[in-house]
């Protein structure tokens, strides 16, 4: 007979303050809760009717928008299971800069799905299995149901129609101007090779008052400021762009000047004023007309650009001052004098025009077609486009500068992958089915993960339906849709969410397409996020940095009365 030892009671392997929870309950179905109230969170904001959040951030600065990039960003999610998802989505974000949303939905759904298998007892790692497979499996489905591709000589009607169903999901109603906006804005600044298109090149520049009909494209770059100068307009110029402040240079250690006479007194400030009318001469000479500056510009320095007819604009964003050199294509210089012929950069068009009733400066390069172009003139065509956004509120303003960046994001992965799927959640109801047929062909424990992936799938068609057609009306269209999908060449069905028929809508028809790339990745990242949730079995948290917090003290607490 074996003797029992007896086992140590109040065994302690962490510091005070640690906290441990592990075993299904406590770790894994707890996780899986924190993720779904994180997807319920943004799934009413999926879709062209989704739901707007209001949200103050850590600042008191306040947003009103639908996209989930900027409400995951702006919410503080502390939950470590939850957070898994955030960088899921920030990696959408930074990868294909749409479908933020997706990742975020699908990854809960599939979770919410794992939590029935896994009450019923069915170890994480069958589920893991089962999701992974069901994933190559998707991919795979997913490049052959990709029916359409971009024309390749691209026009703005061709871009601009492929770009309608990622902008309507933010701003649905205004897609078809907003489209033609960043399609026109793109295509100005598409290079020879659109493999290189780079985001940056289309700015937005937002102006309050009016509305989205007042919106224009500008070739080149428009800052939202007057020059500082009496010179408002200057054409085919040098320019020079400075990032150090043009004043009078401060010396580093405080000094007393002695002054003996009258003279001396006269003659205190006249040789600093000599010094930089020199340098201005010098810059005047070597034949710069306008002058961009990334920091003050003091009163003086001022005067003598003003003698010397130099325009000089004020420009505080260093990135704006980057993107301006690029547009004239010249050196930033940080120290003050005239720049080499190297350093220097030319602009065909230097002007301040009204826009509403704001003044706002424009650089631009003439373009051939344009009025006064010079093929001999050294700018070159303008590798800068500026979307002039107008609205009512600077929170709508803001709304409409996301769904532009949506756009111009879209492009971007368009160009490296040109391929398009049906929209409308068709693709996920087509891939549903198809991967419920593989789960059925499948032996082992893992068939059963693989059919719930093809359920959680499910998810993108209904909350589109629930979304624009409430829930009782949702659960018909997904019936409705099952049935289409069922017939011979139904894989094209989706949900129509004006519900001008039945709910159900052709999206080829309709034109609705998506980005095959961005699917691609959303489905990969949010498999990968929900993989990595349910491969956790136990959560360690140690106690916050730091000392004690300091009380909050009631107010006028020292007061003696």
């Amino acid at each position: 007979m074996s003797l029992k030892v007896p086992k140590a009671n109040g065994l302690q392997l962490f510091k005070d303050g640690y906290k441990q929870l592990s075993g299904l309950d406590d770790a894994v179905l707890r996780n899986i809760q924190a993720v779904s109230e994180l997807s319920d969170l943004v799934r009413t904001s999926f879709g062209p009717n989704g739901r707007n959040k209001l949200i103050i951030n850590h600042l008191g600065r306040l947003f009103v928008t639908s996209d989930a990039a900027t409400i995951i960003r702006e919410v503080e999610v502390i939950h470590p299971a939850a957070k898994l998802l955030v960088m899921a989505s920030q990696a959408q974000e930074a990868e294909m800069g749409d479908a933020t949303n997706m990742v975020i939905i699908f990854a809960g759904e599939l979770l919410k799905k794992a939590e029935h298998l896994l009450i019923m007892g069915l170890h994480p790692s069958e589920i893991i299995k089962g999701y992974e497979l069901a994933c190559v499996k998707a991919l795979a489905e997913l490049e052959k149901l990709s029916t359409f591709s971009l024309p390749s000589p691209l026009t703005q009607p061709s871009l601009a129609s492929a770009l309608k169903p990622a902008i309507a999901s933010k701003q649905y109603g205004f897609e078809d101007t907003l489209a033609s906006l960043v399609a026109e804005a793109a295509l100005a600044v598409m290079p020879p090779n659109p493999k290189n298109f780079n985001v940056d090149n289309v700015r937005v520049v937002k102006i309050m008052g009016g509305s989205l009909a007042g919106s224009r494209v500008v070739q080149g770059m428009v800052f939202g400021r007057e020059p500082e100068g009496l010179i408002k307009k200057v054409t085919k110029a040098k320019v020079a762009i400075f990032t150090s402040a043009l004043d009078i240079a401060q010396t580093e250690t405080k000094g007393t000047v002695l002054l003996k006479n009258a003279d001396e007194m006269l003659n205190f400030t006249r040789g600093e004023e000599q010094q930089l009318e020199k340098i201005f001469k010098e810059i005047a000479d070597s034949g710069v007309k306008v002058i961009i500056a990334g920091s003050s510009i003091g009163d003086l320095a001022l005067h003598y650009l003003n003698r010397y007819n130099i325009a000089v604009l004020k420009v505080l964003s260093k990135f704006d001052l980057r993107r301006a050199s690029r547009v004239v294509n010249a050196t930033p210089l940080a120290r003050m004098g005239a720049p080499t012929p190297d350093e220097a950069g030319y602009v065909d068009v230097f002007e301040t025009i009204e826009i509403g009733g704001d003044r706002v400066t424009v650089l631009r390069q003439l373009s051939d077609g344009d009025e006064g172009f010079d093929p001999q003139s050294p700018g070159g065509r303008s590798r800068m486009a500026t979307i002039v956004l107008r609205g009512a509120t600077a929170n709508h303003l803001d709304d409409l500068e996301r769904a532009v960046d949506d756009g111009v994001n879209v492009i971007k992965s368009l160009m490296k992958d040109e391929r398009l799927v049906p929209g409308a959640g068709a693709s996920e109801l087509e891939l549903a089915k198809r991967i419920e047929v593989y789960g059925n062909s499948l032996k082992g424990l893992a068939q059963h993960a693989v059919k719930r992936y093809s359920m959680a799938l499910e998810v993108v068609p209904r909350t589109l339906a629930e979304n624009a057609l409430g829930g009782a009306e949702g659960n018909e269209v997904l019936s409705r849709l099952w049935a289409k999908h069922e017939e011979e060449g139904g894989a094209t069905w989706g949900v129509d969410v004006e519900a001008e028929t039945d709910g159900t809508l052709e999206s080829t028809s309709h034109a609705i397409y998506d980005s095959l790339g961005a699917k691609t990745w959303a489905l990969k990242l949010a498999t990968e996020a929900a993989v990595s949730v349910l491969s956790v079995d136990s959560i360690i948290m140690s106690k916050p940095a730091g000392g004690p917090k300091v009380p909050q003290q009631a107010g006028n607490w020292d007061e003696d009365d």
